[in-house]
């Protein structure tokens, strides 16, 4: 039997794309204060994660809004123009994609996003296509770190272990593909990633 070609699994969120909710929401708050104040007790990372695991906004916008209710224009602008929080791609990271697509090297994502945030977005962005593809946990309904999303990209790359190359910028992620075996790295930036992706033989 063959063993598989090793496979690169990347995450989206400040690996590809920069995510940062301040992107959308200081264009609606002129207050510096008061911007620092919402981003860490209205819509919070926290809060939004909720959306990675499968939470719908159904259920936590009217929630907060309930919580919050001076903020409804702008918790609801959270669900209208959450496209607005990824203000583009790393530096760097799409071009290293496209070198190992054209080395051959199987491509995988592997993303905390939320289900219905992900159909609006990935329509907008091409490079996408060129993995093969894409495990999500708001469509899993399960995220990282935990180790059934791990399960879910070895089950559908058909790979374990050293097979899949990893990258992401969350230690808690890394730590958790590293106890499964796989080889990951936390990214940092695209210089560091590329000579990482050159040591495993994949550039």
């Amino acid at each position: 039997m063959i063993e598989p070609a090793k496979a690169a699994v990347f995450d989206v969120g400040r690996v590809l794309f920069h995510w940062q909710l301040r992107a959308l929401f200081e264009k609606l708050i002129d207050d510096a204060d008061e911007l620092d104040w919402f981003l860490a007790n209205v819509v919070t990372e926290e809060w939004h994660f909720q959306h990675d695991r499968g939470t719908p906004l159904a259920q936590m916008v009217p929630e907060r809004v309930a919580l919050f209710p001076d903020y409804e224009e702008h918790i609801r602008a959270y669900t209208a123009r959450f496209n607005e929080t990824v203000p583009g791609p790393v530096d760097g990271t799409h071009e290293l994609v496209r070198r190992l697509r054209e080395r051959g090297v199987p491509l995988y994502c592997l993303t905390n996003f939320g289900d219905e945030f992900w159909q609006g977005f990935r329509p907008t962005e091409p490079i996408f296509d060129v993995f093969e593809d894409i495990v999500v946990s708001g469509v899993e309904k399960v995220a990282k770190p935990s180790g059934r999303i791990y399960e879910i990209v070895e089950e559908r790359a058909g790979r374990q272990g050293n097979l899949l190359f990893f990258t992401d910028d969350n230690p808690a992620n890394i730590a958790a593909a590293r106890e499964r075996g796989w080889d990951a790295h936390l990214f940092t930036d695209a210089f560091a990633l590329e000579a990482q992706l050159a040591k495993a033989g994949l550039l």
